[in-house]
């Protein structure tokens, strides 16, 4: 097939540094190229990808300079893809909701992954004015707060097996990755592994908009000892840091809709502890790739447990549901689906 993928501008694709909708982006047209696909990527011209690249804006927004104007450069994208939107047999945009009056009166192909939170207000008006357009989920829980979408399925993230390296050692420490937000639960994290007399090493970046966050509730907590920040990570740091924890912890305060970092724990052969938010008991199979929880007490039992638990095994799951590989043979049906309900 000849496919589209519309990615975000914010960052390129795969990003630098983080970026899990460009990431998953990168690991899905690698796919469907190894799998004999013709697929374009419209994004920033510093991504790579081993399809043709479409550079719809020089550098991506997160890290160019001079900063540019975002709606400057999201009206270039959308004039890029729709001079050539007659070129593809199926469009599948990663861009919310930026695309849907243009590509619904082109008359072409096309679905939407959504990957972000879909409880916000307004969004169910907005989705019933555009009935025929046909969206994927990431999650099962993602898609409840709007019932009414035409939605095709869920197909959950998947990163390539070959990756990360498993590690069947049962680690020294704690892990938390993600951004320093209130509601990725960087507290909570804290307080679980002072309270299971357990090291804590955190591996984030501290968004601007929260900086005074966390110079008042996270610093002064962060002591060089039990609790250290290790910084912002790439891929290739993640190896060591997820590999070489006991367990990674996931306190979350929202309804996330898929989070990706479980899954990479995963491929490392690290349980996961998690609240049950979101689509957290979607993506652990509780008591085998690690434990939902409901507070910071169970997490302090969960934790007592992971001896339990076999990181071979976590290893085994993680392989069979979120590979890359299933990932992209998943929306390949849904390209096939689209395409021929509109031929």
């Amino acid at each position: 097939m000849r496919i589209a993928q519309i990615a975000p501008l914010a960052e390129s694709v795969p990003p630098k540094l983080y970026g899990g909708t460009e990431r998953v982006v990168a690991w899905l047209i690698d796919e469907l190229v190894r799998l004999g696909h013709d697929v374009t990527l419209f994004a920033s011209g510093d991504s790579r990808t081993r399809g043709e690249l479409h550079a719809a804006w020089p550098r991506a927004l997160r890290l160019g300079k001079p900063r540019a104007d975002p709606s400057a450069a999201l009206t270039a994208l959308l004039e890029a893809m729709a001079r050539r939107a007659g070129e593809f047999d199926v469009i599948h945009a990663h861009i919310d909701w930026l695309h849907l009056p243009l590509l619904s009166r082109l008359d072409v192909p096309f679905l939407t992954t959504l990957h972000g939170r879909l409880d916000l207000h307004g969004l169910p008006d907005l989705v019933r004015d555009f009935p025929a357009a046909p969206f994927v989920s990431i999650s099962d829980s993602q898609r409840l707060p709007l019932r009414g979408a035409r939605w095709l399925g869920t197909v959950y993230h998947g990163l390539p097996a070959d990756m990360f390296r498993p590690s069947d050692e049962p680690g020294s420490y704690l892990a938390f990755l993600g951004r320093l937000t209130a509601d990725k639960g960087p507290e909570q994290a804290i307080r679980i592994a002072r309270a299971a007399a357990m090291p804590l090493q955190i591996a984030a970046k501290i968004p601007r908009a929260d900086s005074g966050y966390f110079r008042e509730r996270l610093q002064p907590e962060i002591d060089g000892k039990q609790v250290r920040l290790v910084g912002e990570v790439d891929d290739a740091g993640k190896q060591g840091f997820l590999a070489g924890a006991a367990a990674l912890l996931f306190p979350i305060d929202w309804p996330e809709p898929f989070g990706l970092v479980m899954i990479e724990a995963m491929a490392c052969g690290t349980p996961v502890i998690a609240y049950r938010s979101g689509s957290v008991p979607e993506v652990i199979d509780d008591g085998v790739t690690g434990f939902v929880v409901e507070s910071e007490e169970q997490a302090v039992c969960a934790i007592k447990r992971l001896r339990e638990l076999d990181r071979r095994k976590v290893r085994e799951r993680f392989e069979q549901r979120f590979s890359s590989a299933r990932m992209a043979e998943d929306y390949v049906r849904h390209y096939q689906s689209v395409a021929a309900a509109k031929a």
